[in-house]
């Protein structure tokens, strides 16, 4: 769906091959964190988060194209696709690495992705319930990326009272942001153009997930996957509780036994958070595991 670009309450635009993409850093330092969003979100999702790390360190948000109140663009796009984009906002803003990469869900896929490709850019990673190759291998069989996952790109229509609740419960998660950010990120992601980016970013999981299985080894660098495992009404209105627990028991084995793998990974739950909520609802872990990152990270890197 094309639209016209609204102003953001934030940041600014920056060119990037020929289109705009919002961005918005702040701070000194090194190594620069990145904070890239998981589908369906964008970068002011993680602004709480973003003003504690950039008191330590250079931090930077963004919104990939196609997502936030960046230009569009068609979607899905392949994870190498918009791996380059970062690469390159990271170029024109002339910050240099090594990098910090924070990715959620399936940012945390497109940030593996990214020290697959450019191991020698990346100083540490923060992966916040991140989507990974071996997913399948620990889920049953009724929640497998391979049995659910659609090329369907049809979005069913949304009842007015469904946009409702869905900006009600948005507002609620986002009570610690100044008022007038919090009403337009609610006004975004309640937005018809931006409720569909979620189910655009992710019709190529598949596709995705074997990109990453054929990429080979991420680097041996400080590593933390934070994960959580609360429920919020916002899952609940797409799926059952069961459903939800059984899908979070899994992934828990599932991150438990990456950070068994990896000699410098931690492995760290949170209870009073969701998947969907941690950037929002929980910024000040967010930032307690980025802190805890640069303190692991070895001078130089």
């Amino acid at each position: 769906m094309m639209r016209t670009m609204d102003a953001p309450p934030l940041g600014g635009y920056l060119e990037v091959n020929g289109r705009r993409l919002w961005v918005l850093h702040s701070g000194h330092g090194n190594p620069t964190t990145v904070f890239v969003p998981g589908a369906g979100s964008f970068g002011l999702d993680f602004l709480l988060a973003h003003q504690f790390v950039s008191e330590q360190t250079t931090s930077l948000l963004y919104d990939r194209a196609g997502t936030g109140w960046s230009e569009d663009v068609k979607l899905p796009r392949s994870i190498d696709e918009a791996t380059d984009e970062l690469r390159d906002v990271l170029e024109v803003l002339a910050l240099p690495g090594p990098y910090l990469l924070v990715g959620h869900s399936l940012g945390g896929a497109y940030v593996q992705r990214y020290a697959q490709r450019f191991p020698e850019t990346v100083a540490g990673l923060l992966l916040l319930d991140p989507l990974h190759e071996d997913w399948d291998e620990y889920m049953p069989e009724h929640l497998k990326l391979a049995t659910t996952a659609s090329n369907d790109a049809t979005m069913p229509d949304l009842p007015a009272q469904i946009i409702d609740r869905l900006r009600a419960m948005l507002r609620d998660t986002l009570a610690g942001f100044p008022e007038p950010i919090r009403d337009a990120i609610v006004a975004k992601h309640a937005s018809p153009a931006r409720i569909e980016t979620g189910l655009y970013e992710g019709l190529n999981v598949l596709a995705v997930l074997e990109d990453l299985r054929r990429g080979g080894p991420r680097p041996n660098v400080p590593m933390t996957i934070l994960s959580a495992t609360g429920i919020d009404a916002q899952q609940l209105m797409f799926a059952t509780e069961d459903q939800l627990r059984e899908q979070i028991s899994a992934s828990e084995r599932l991150y438990s036994a990456l950070a068994e793998r990896a000699p410098q990974c931690e492995h760290k739950t949170l209870a009073d958070a969701s998947h969907v909520t941690m950037p929002m609802a929980r910024p000040d872990a967010v930032a307690e595991a980025v802190a805890d990152l640069l303190g692991r990270i070895k001078p130089g890197r």
